[in-house]
C-alpha cells in the first residue's frame, strides 16, 4: 500500500496531540482501544451520514495511533486533490467497477507486513439508503481478519473502536449483531442513517 500520513514520524505525534486537543475542546469523548490481536483488520465506519465524517475518522485514527486506509468515491480523487487524499490514506473506488475490489482488498490486507486497518462504510455513500453493503464482511471473511465496529456519534459526542467481530461465515446472523450495535449511533445527519 502506498504511504500515507499515518506513517510519516514527524507528523503523526503533532496531528496525535492536536486531534486530542481539538475532541476535548469541542466535547467530544474517546472510547475503546485496538487489541492486539487487530494490528491488520477492517474497520465498520458507520453511521456514515456527512462530509464531517473523514476529518473526524481521520482525527480518531491519529489518537487511537492507528494505520488506515479508506475508501472513497474516485470523484474526490480528481487532482489536485489526488495527492493529499491518497497521503491521507484514501483509496479510491470506482462504484461501477468494483468487482475486484473485495479480491484485492483482502489480497492487500493478507499481504501486510505491518499494522494496517482498512476503513469501509457499509452504506457506500452519505446519501440516504435502506440497505447496507457487505463488501466489508467478505473483505474480512476472505482476508481472515477480525472486524472492528468502530463509530461516530454525534448525538452524544462519542467516537471509538466498539466490539470486534471475527466473521462466523454466517453473513446473516452476523449482521444482525452488527446492526444491533449500530441501532443507536446517531449520525451528523440521523435522518440519512437507516441500520436495516
Amino acid at each position: 500500500m502506498h504511504k500515507t500520513i499515518f506513517s510519516t514520524p514527524v507528523i503523526r505525534p503533532v496531528m496525535r496531540w492536536l486531534s486530542l486537543a481539538y475532541l476535548k475542546l469541542t466535547g467530544w469523548k474517546v472510547e475503546g482501544s485496538l487489541p492486539e490481536n487487530a494490528r491488520v483488520s477492517v474497520f465498520i465506519a458507520a453511521p456514515h451520514t456527512s462530509n464531517w465524517d473523514l476529518p473526524f475518522t481521520l482525527m480518531a485514527a491519529f489518537v487511537f495511533r492507528l494505520d488506515v486506509y479508506w475508501m472513497g468515491k474516485e470523484e474526490i480523487f480528481k487532482p489536485p486533490f489526488r495527492r493529499i487524499m491518497m497521503w491521507l490514506g484514501g483509496i479510491p473506488v470506482r462504484r461501477a467497477q468494483s468487482n475486484n475490489l473485495v479480491a484485492e482488498s483482502a489480497r492487500a490486507l493478507q499481504e501486510s507486513t505491518r499494522p494496517m486497518q482498512l476503513v469501509v462504510p457499509p452504506e457506500g455513500t452519505r446519501s440516504k439508503v435502506r440497505y447496507w453493503k457487505t463488501g466489508f464482511y467478505h473483505i474480512a471473511q476472505t482476508a481472515g481478519v477480525p472486524i472492528i465496529l468502530s463509530y461516530l456519534d454525534f448525538g452524544t459526542k462519542r467516537l471509538g473502536l466498539g466490539p470486534l467481530l471475527v466473521p462466523s461465515g454466517d453473513l446473516e446472523a452476523d449482521m444482525v449483531t452488527i446492526k444491533a450495535f449500530y441501532a443507536p449511533i446517531q449520525g451528523k445527519n440521523p435522518d440519512q442513517y437507516h441500520a436495516e
